[in-house]
């Protein structure tokens, strides 16, 4: 697989963070990319091995990243960090879904994203495609990847962005969440995301 690149979604985030800033007290704490960044829709194959899109997760709060499981922090990180968030967001959160997207699928199969997402618990779901597939969904969100080259043992490292997009029960994109963004700021921006908690623009 040749590397590929594509652009990161930096302009959607600048404005989030703006619209947060502007907020009063119930101003989300994260990132509100609510008409910013388009609703969930992708054609990719679960770690199952079926295929599936974004009709197949309607109903549920719905969080969309992109990695690779040899990735040696970041993906580990995030994604554990997500799990605690969910934990902490309360009763109901399992109608959430994690959507983990490999950038490397050349390496990352089908029984190796299924192994690596249940890791994190029953709420992940590791998703990979071919290079069409995953063009597509990556233009759509204007997210970065690239691959290296490879060395003498075939390894190579992989660049990816790490925002976590989060999309609601109809599929609308409202929330991005970064790195420096905390647990208890995810947790309490999930709970008013899923529970209604705080007024949301549709």
């Amino acid at each position: 697989m040749m590397p590929r690149r594509s652009r990161w979604a930096g302009a959607a985030l600048a404005a989030s963070v703006l619209l947060s800033a502007c907020g009063g007290g119930d101003s989300v704490r994260t990132h509100d990319i609510t008409r910013l960044v388009p609703a969930l829709a992708f054609s990719l194959e679960d770690d199952r091995g079926a295929k599936v899109s974004a009709q197949d997760y309607s109903g549920k709060v719905t969080l969309l990243l992109f990695g690779y499981t040899h990735c040696p922090d970041v993906c580990q990180t995030t994604l554990a960090e997500l799990a605690q968030t969910l934990r902490a967001s309360g009763a109901g959160s399992e109608d959430a879904r994690v959507l983990f997207v490999t950038v490397d699928p050349a390496r990352d199969s089908t029984a190796v994203m299924r192994a690596y997402a249940q890791a994190f618990g029953p709420r992940f779901v590791g998703l990979r495609g071919d290079a069409a597939a995953l063009d597509a969904l990556t233009r759509r969100y204007r997210v970065s990847y690239s691959l290296g080259k490879p060395d003498a043992q075939g390894q190579y490292e992989v660049n990816h962005s790490s925002a976590v997009f989060v999309f609601d029960r109809d599929g609308r994109a409202r929330l991005l969440f970064t790195p420096k963004d905390a647990p208890d700021a995810m947790a309490q921006d999930l709970r008013r995301l899923m529970f209604g908690t705080a007024a949301a623009a549709g």
